[in-house]
C-alpha cells in the first residue's frame, strides 16, 4: 500500500460524534481509511466497534461530523444513492448470517440475483470463481447446517466479494475460531485483498492476527482514538493504554478494580453503618 500520506482516503471520517441514549461512544473521532489496504479498527468490547462499520454503511447517523465514502457523505445523501454506495461495500458479519434455507451456492448467488440481471449461466460460473477463491467449490451443495464454523465463515466471504466490491467491512471475523480455522481466515483476508484490489476494514480484538495482516491500525477507547499507526509504531508507542491492550495487561490505565471506596475503611465500617450510608 502507497504511503498514508500520499493517498486521497477512501474513507475520511471528521469530527464524528455519536451516543446511544446519554451515552457517548464516539467523540470528536477522526480517522482515514486508504484504497487498497487492509485498517483495523480495535479496542476493548463496548468501544463501538461494530457501530462504527454501521456508520460507514449509512444504517445509522451521527449526532455530529461527517462520513464520506468515496466522496460520498453517507450521512447527507439520499436513500437510493446510499443504496447504490452500498453495493459496492461488501459485509462480513460477525456470525456469519448465512440464509439457512439455501445451499452454499444459492447463498453465494443471492446478491448476484438480487442485484444484477445476469443470465443463470454466468451467475453459475461467478458463483463457482468466488467460491473457489475461498476454497469451498466443493461444497456448493450443502446447507449451512453442514458446515463448520469456519467453512461457513469463508462461504460468507465469498458472498460478500459476489458484487466485486471496493470495500469489505469484516465485523470480528475471528471471532469463535479454531486454531486452523483462524489462520485459514487470516491468509484469505490479506491474500483476497491484495489480489482482487480491495480496501478491507478489520474490526477485531484478536490481536496477533489482525496486526499480521493490518497495513494501520487505530485503537478505540472512550470514545475516542487513543492510538493509531502500524503494528510496529504501535508496538514502541509511549501510550499506557496502548501497551495495556496490545500485551493483554490486567491492570493500567482500565484499572482491574471497579470503583471502590477505601479498602480498610471498608473493612472497618459495621454492617449496620455501612446498610444506613447506602440506605
Amino acid at each position: 500500500m502507497a504511503n498514508q500520506d500520499q493517498q486521497q482516503p477512501l474513507v475520511e471520517i471528521r469530527n464524528l460524534s455519536f451516543s446511544h441514549g446519554s451515552r457517548k461512544i464516539f467523540d470528536g473521532v477522526d480517522i482515514d481509511i486508504h484504497a487498497g489496504g487492509v485498517t483495523a479498527i480495535m479496542g476493548p468490547s463496548g468501544t463501538g466497534k461494530t457501530t462504527l462499520l454501521r456508520l460507514i454503511g449509512g444504517q445509522l447517523r451521527p449526532q455530529t461530523g461527517t462520513i464520506l465514502v468515496d466522496g460520498e457523505d453517507v450521512t447527507r445523501i439520499r436513500r437510493g444513492r446510499l443504496y447504490q454506495l452500498r453495493k459496492r461495500m461488501g459485509m462480513l458479519f460477525q456470525n456469519g448470517a448465512l440464509l439457512t434455507d439455501m445451499s452454499v451456492f444459492d447463498n453465494v448467488a443471492y446478491p448476484l440475483r438480487e442485484h444484477t440481471r445476469l443470465p443463470e449461466s454466468m451467475v453459475r460460473d461467478l458463483v463457482l470463481m468466488k467460491l473457489e477463491a475461498v476454497g469451498l467449490r466443493g461444497a456448493r451443495d450443502l446447507l449451512p447446517s453442514q458446515l463448520s464454523g469456519g467453512m461457513a465463515r469463508r462461504v460468507a466471504l465469498a458472498r460478500a466479494i459476489a458484487l466485486d466490491p471496493m470495500m469489505i467491512l469484516y465485523d470480528e471475523p475471528f471471532t469463535g475460531q479454531d486454531p486452523i480455522s483462524m489462520g485459514v481466515l487470516v491468509r484469505l483476508i490479506r491474500l483476497l485483498n491484495d489480489s482482487i484490489g480491495l480496501t478491507s476494514i478489520v474490526v477485531s480484538h484478536d490481536i496477533a492476527e489482525t496486526a499480521a495482516i493490518a497495513d494501520y491500525i487505530y485503537l478505540l477507547s472512550g470514545g475516542k482514538v487513543v492510538a493509531q499507526g502500524t503494528s510496529a509504531e504501535l508496538e514502541r508507542s509511549d501510550s499506557a493504554w496502548a501497551q495495556q491492550f496490545l500485551q493483554g495487561l490486567a491492570d493500567g490505565p482500565v484499572p482491574f478494580h471497579y470503583p471502590a471506596r477505601d479498602y480498610a475503611e471498608d473493612l472497618l465500617t459495621p454492617s449496620s453503618v455501612a446498610a444506613a450510608a447506602r440506605g
